[in-house]
C-alpha cells in the first residue's frame, strides 16, 4: 500500500526529529535541518529532509563523527 501525502509529511517529520536527536547525542547540531518546504508545495508530494547549511567547525564535528577524519 502506498502512503498518503500526509503519510509522506508525517514521515519525513519523524525522520528529521529522529536525525536531530541522533546527531545531537554525537555532538553535532545542524541549525538547518529541516523539511524541505518546496517539495511539500505540489499536488504530489515527495517531501526531502534539507539538511541546511554548517560553518566549518560544526562540518568538521560532523565529518569527524562520520569518521573520514
Amino acid at each position: 500500500m502506498a502512503l498518503t501525502a500526509m503519510e509522506r509529511v508525517r514521515a519525513v517529520e519523524v525522520a528529521v526529529e529522529q536525525l536531530r536527536e541522533g546527531l545531537a547525542r554525537a555532538g553535532v547540531v545542524l541549525p538547518s535541518l529541516r523539511i524541505d518546504p518546496l517539495t511539500c508545495a505540489g499536488e504530489v508530494l515527495f517531501p526531502l529532509v534539507d539538511l541546511g547549511r554548517c560553518n566549518l567547525d560544526m562540518a568538521l564535528r560532523l565529518a569527524a563523527v562520520l569518521g573520514t577524519t
